[in-house]
Formats: structure tokens, sequence, C-alpha cells
């Protein structure tokens, strides 16, 4: 089906992704696999490249450039060129609503020009050992003695948790204010007190770094909060609606991908004398596949024009997370079955879709927290 989401600009745009990828990235999927992170280096690249925080303003070395589109078009050749385990989502998806919203002019001064250039790496510390969807649970705290805050705590299932330069870590100001006692401090490389886990055996996702974090009596200058004292779990509510989003579109691009090496595999894969492709029930399963990625893809980018518009609700964004999220998982492994044997070796490129598809019913609220948020929205108890 025709698209008609984008312009010239954001197909220049994928040409350069693609040959960045292709250059910079698909080669070494396999070394970064086995050594659970991608390689520092590349991110500079990738600052040198113009493909980090692009939104950012000119003064800063961004390119000032508020298109949500250009991340669907980074995120679709991503996958396409089979690349792995670069956290490219959380310095340009995630961060933008925190680093360009909440920031004053002397934290965008320090931070923003090494965020562009790739010298800056971020992740952002919500989940604890005790807290993954419910954010006004968390435990990690921050008490105020005079121009710092001093955090104690711990977080898990950190992106980028290894890398990170920089981390906004969600932490409990007011401990007895519930929601309201929550707000966002960045915590730096190199303070006192601020320790990195293991590195956490996944599932899947090999190459992309993930961690526990430490803090015990971190300092943490006042300068360094973002927005206000106690306001933390709103801006986090204000900024989930893209990460979900951004969550949908990965989903998008990762059957898209699944579909195509699927279909090169049966046309040339043989069994009983002919290629598979040639048996009906082949026909049938692609056939079917294909209209659910169609679907999918017609769904992402209906949300897509309403973000670029303004007007996703953050209903939507967690509809079209778990949908989205729920079908991938479903395409895949529809996917994978076509292959046979193959598809459960892990140099097979459908192997990794499969296995790092499935903490997508996960990520940025699992889709049973998502659905109950959605079913409340609908209003469903009876009248009085």
């Amino acid at each position: 089906m025709r698209r008609t989401l984008f312009s010239e600009e954001h197909e220049a745009f994928r040409q350069l992704c693609r040959t960045f990828f292709e250059k910079e990235c698909a080669p070494f999927a396999a070394e970064w696999e086995k050594q659970g992170h991608v390689d520092r280096e590349v991110w500079r690249k990738a600052g040198a490249s113009g493909l980090l925080l692009w939104e950012a303003p000119e003064q800063y070395g961004g390119a000032g450039v508020k298109d949500y589109r250009y991340s669907v078009v980074l995120a679709e050749e991503y996958y396409r060129t089979g690349t792995t385990g670069f956290g490219l989502a959380m310095q340009n998806d995630v961060m933008p609503p925190y680093l360009l919203d909440l920031t004053n002019d002397e934290q965008k001064a320090r931070w923003l020009p090494g965020s562009v250039s790739g010298d800056i790496v971020w992740a952002i510390a919500m989940s604890e050992p005790a807290a993954g969807s419910d954010l006004k649970a968390v435990r990690t705290t921050a008490r105020r003695e005079g121009d710092h805050y001093v955090v104690n705590g711990s977080k898990t299932f950190i992106t980028n948790g290894l890398l990170a330069d920089a981390v906004i870590v969600v932490a409990k100001t007011d401990p007895d204010a519930g929601h309201k006692g929550i707000s966002l401090l960045v915590v730096e490389n190199g303070m006192a007190g601020f320790a990195r886990g293991r590195k956490l055996d996944k599932v899947g996702m090999h190459a992309q770094d993930t961690s526990e974090l430490f803090f015990s009596d971190v300092r943490v200058p006042v300068a360094n909060r973002l927005g206000e004292e106690g306001r933390g779990f709103y801006y986090l509510m204000q900024g989930l609606a893209q990460e979900r989003l951004g969550t949908a579109v990965t989903g998008m691009a990762v059957t898209r991908r699944a579909l195509e090496i699927t279909i090169d595999h049966v046309r040339t894969r043989e069994a009983f004398g002919q290629p598979i492709g040639a048996f009906q029930n082949t026909r049938f399963e692609l056939a079917d596949v294909k209209a659910t990625v169609d679907a999918i893809e017609s769904y992402v980018d209906r949300a897509i024009s309403l973000h670029v518009e303004g007007e996703l609700s953050s209903d939507d964004a967690a509809s079209v997370k778990q949908w989205v999220t729920d079908r991938q998982c479903e395409v895949v492994d529809r996917c994978l079955q076509l292959f046979g044997g193959y598809g459960y070796m892990t140099e097979y490129e459908i192997a990794r879709l499969w296995r790092d598809s499935r903490v997508q019913r996960i990520y940025a609220g699992s889709n049973e927290v998502l659905k109950e948020l959605v079913g409340r929205s609908l209003d469903l108890a009876p009248k009085s």
C-alpha cells in the first residue's frame, strides 16, 4: 500500500540512515551481540552524521527540526539493515521531551551539544526491583540538603545503562506526597556514590546494554533537576506517550522486516523438489501476514500523523502500543515457522527478531497495564 506520510526530505534522510547503518552497524551486529553492547565510538559517528537529537536548536549543534517522522524513518532503516543493539531510540525519541522542554538555558548549553555529537549518551532510570509500570511505587529518594539532593536507591532494566554518561533518575523528593512527590534529577558519570551493577543477561536484545544502577548518598546539584520539584510524575506521563508510540513504530518496522526476509527465504528454500513458497499453506500464511503488516502500518501511520499534529492522546498512544506489539509477536512467530529448523538458529536474523520482539509487550508499560488504562477511558461503569 502506498504511504503518504513522508516528503522528499524524509526520503533523503532515509538514504542517509541506510548508508550509515549498512556501513557502521550491520557488519558488526554479531560482534555486538557477543560483547553485550555496541562500540562506544559508533555513537560519535552517528553524531557526526547528524543522526542524534536533531531536534536540538542549531546553536547547540542540532538541526532544529522537530518532526517525529524523521525518527520513524531512522527506525525503519535500522531494522531493514539488520542493525542491532544501538540505543538510538532512547536518545532520539525518549529524551527530547525532557532535554528540550524541561531544561533551562544553562542546562541546554551544558548537555545538548554533547548529546548531539554523541559524546553524551543518555538513559532514563524509572524501573526498580519492586516498581515497574507503577511509577508511584518508586522507592529511590532524593533528600534536599542546601544546593544538593542526596540520592539513595537502585534501578534496574536500564537501557543504555552501561554506556550512559548521564541518567535521568526518577526519585521521590517527598516520600509522603505520593505521585506529587516525584522529581527528575540528572546523575552524571563521576558523581561519588553512583555505581553500575552487572550487565543483565536478557532473553533477547543481547547487543543492547541493559544494567542495574545504584545510588548511595549521591550528591546531585539542584542545578541538575529537570523542571519543578514534585512535578516529575506529570512530566513522565507526558513523555510516555511518545515513548509508547516509538515502541509501536519499532513493532511496525520489525514486522515489515520479518515479512521481507521470510519472502526471500521461501523463494529459495526447497522441500519435496520445489520452493516452499510454491505450497498453498505458505502462500496463505504470508498473505495473512502481509494483511496484518499492512494494517499495523496504517494504524501506526495514523498515530504518527496525530502525534505530529499534537493530537495523539495518552490513551491512543497506549492503545496503539499494546495492539501493535501483540501483533508483532504473532507475525514474527508465524514467519519463523516458515524457516523450519533454521528459524531456531541464532545466526538467522528471523531468530533474533523473534527473540527480541518478546520484550516489546513489556516496554513502556506492560500491555496488561495499558489495556487497563484504555479500558478505564471507556467509562464502562454503570451510570448511577
